[in-house]
């Protein structure tokens, strides 16, 4: 939850180091229980779970209604992707494979109001379902919607100063499985993949754009807080729930 009331855009650029976790299971539920928790942000895994549109938007909607903001890790790079996410009210995209800047340009346009860019409905639970007067709703998503993208691949690293340059691009998120993959490498943490890491994280501090990582456990995030890093999401409901399950299972038979 976040009791301040500050918008998440705002705490992420400001460099507040922010926590938050994957959502694999397409279930209100248990988006309802992760919001009250600690956590800073919920990110909806529509690229790699089953997520509907149906789907997403009960989701978001239990999010939204307990304070949470929700992200979502919309299923590719589409601008239909993206208007759907945000006309349900997400707080913001996690976007794929984006590698060069001129997609990022296409990205933040996709996700901003304006001439080729996101086209407006007043009846979105964004704009509170036409109770939202136009004056104030375009000015809000404006400064509120934030716009992550993914850096995980070899040609990603290589135009990270051009991504960076972009306008309208909040974070660049490094997913470091698939940039390993992208990189020939055997594990996330051989030399070329941390020398792409640090590569990418340099070129947000220089530029002041945030930099965000997927990490498997907290105990990662220190390392990579010293290089910039402040938004990290942890795991996944599925890793809590097998986390906790072994400990109660490890603990019983001790």
């Amino acid at each position: 939850m976040n009791p301040s009331g500050t918008p998440f855009r705002r705490r992420l650029l400001s460099g507040e180091v922010l926590a938050g976790t994957f959502v694999k299971t397409p279930s209100p539920i248990v988006c309802e229980v992760l919001a009250l928790s600690n956590l800073d942000t919920v990110c909806l895994d529509a690229e790699h779970a089953p997520f509907g549109r149906m789907e997403l938007d009960g989701c978001i909607a239990a999010l939204r209604a307990a304070g949470m903001p929700a992200l979502v890790r919309v299923a590719a790079n589409s601008p239909e992707y993206i208007l759907q996410a945000l006309d349900c009210g997400a707080a913001g995209v996690v976007v794929p494979h984006v590698t060069a800047p001129e997609q990022a340009a296409a990205v933040a346009k996709a996700a901003r109001f304006g001439a080729g860019g996101r086209g407006y409905a007043g009846s979105t639970r964004a704009a509170g379902y036409t109770t939202k007067p136009m004056r104030e709703h375009l000015p809000d998503s404006a400064a509120e919607t934030t716009v992550i993208v993914q850096v995980e691949d070899r040609e990603a690293v290589d135009a990270v100063a051009e991504l960076c340059a972009v306008d309208g691009v909040d974070c660049l998120f490094i997913g470091r499985v698939d940039l390993t993959v992208s990189l020939g490498a055997d594990s996330p943490s051989d030399g070329v993949v941390l020398e792409a890491i640090e590569k990418v994280c340099r070129a947000g501090q220089d530029t002041a754009k945030s930099v965000g990582m997927f990490i498997s456990t907290p105990d990662e995030a220190e390392k990579w807080m010293e290089y910039g890093v402040n938004l990290f999401l942890c795991g996944s409901e599925h890793s809590f729930v097998l986390r906790g399950a072994n400990q109660v299972s490890d603990l019983l038979k001790s």
